[in-house]
């Protein structure tokens, strides 16, 4: 076997070990609910998860040097800055929302940024292909399936998932926009820590915080923070350097699929049949939007 081929299936794996942990994330956040409000769980994740990139930026310069490493400092504060709010407010939306909705479909929903992501990228004159208007007409199909119940009401905790969604596309674009002159863990270890700092100002606002709560959901708190947040983004980092592009989209977006199967079996979740077809429309949607054009 070829060695661009090895490490091709190495980034493979590695890529499919991130999406595992992303859709398994889900149903720790579910079940911080039970313990802490989403002020709280959301603070203290993204601080642990900052606190970790740390190492794990050091770990990553050992298994793969960067060639040239932008010295913009300044640059890189004001990404992670704009980033850690948007992220924060995601976040917030996917917290909230997934207290009113299941694990898969909160997953499903949020993977709508793949086609979302383009679309907004008509604002400042990107023209998406007919790939994405045609995921994009799926997509809306799969969303009604997936959501939308009898007499066209929607439940909150779609419409917050959804709204999550919209603005974690908002928040790709701004990293595409960053990532070429910033080194790409230190700006998800600022992220992160903005993001956790916000919530947790916000937690002692509108929550009560409790320590011995914190504790009680010390399992999700830190799969969330050490494994959603510091290990998976490192490894995204590391299996992007050993595939292509396309490829690596597509395995993270596993992640929604992954999210239906955790729900399931650590959670009990059961989709109906209608649901089920909704997630396959989303799916399928995210796979066509992902498709190389004849251009690429």
């Amino acid at each position: 076997m070829k060695e661009s081929s090895k490490r091709s299936i190495k980034g493979n794996i590695i890529l499919l070990i991130t999406a595992t942990i992303w859709g398994i994330a889900f149903v720790a956040q579910s079940v911080g609910m039970d313990y802490v409000g989403p002020f709280t769980f959301n603070g203290v994740r993204f601080l642990i998860g900052g606190i970790i990139l740390i190492p794990c930026s050091v770990l990553l310069k050992r298994f793969d040097p960067p060639k040239d490493e932008p010295k913009d400092n300044k640059t890189l504060i004001k990404a992670g800055i704009i980033c850690g709010i948007l992220m924060f407010t995601a976040t917030t939306f996917q917290q909230f929302g997934i207290m009113h909705t299941s694990v898969g479909k909160t997953g499903f929903i949020t993977a709508l940024y793949v086609i979302l992501v383009p679309i907004l990228g008509l604002v400042i004159g990107k023209k998406p292909g007919i790939r994405i208007w045609v995921g994009a007409v799926i997509a809306i199909v799969g969303f009604y399936f997936l959501c939308i119940k009898e007499g066209f009401s929607i439940e909150i905790g779609d419409m917050l998932v959804f709204v999550c969604a919209f603005v974690f596309a908002m928040h790709i674009m701004v990293v595409d926009r960053y990532i070429p002159f910033v080194n790409g863990v230190k700006l998800s270890c600022i992220q992160f820590l903005v993001a956790g700092t916000i919530s947790s100002v916000l937690m002692f606002i509108f929550e009560t915080p409790n320590v011995n709560a914190v504790f009680s959901a010390w399992q999700p708190i830190l799969y969330a923070g050490i494994m959603s947040c510091g290990v998976a983004y490192t490894l995204q980092i590391i299996g992007q350097k050993y595939t292509n592009p396309f490829l690596a989209s597509l395995i993270l977006s596993l992640e929604s699929v992954i999210s239906v199967l955790a729900g399931w079996l650590f959670l009990g979740e059961v989709l109906s049949v209608r649901e089920l077809i909704g997630c396959a429309l989303v799916f399928g949607a995210i796979v066509i939007a992902q498709l190389p054009s004849k251009s690429e």
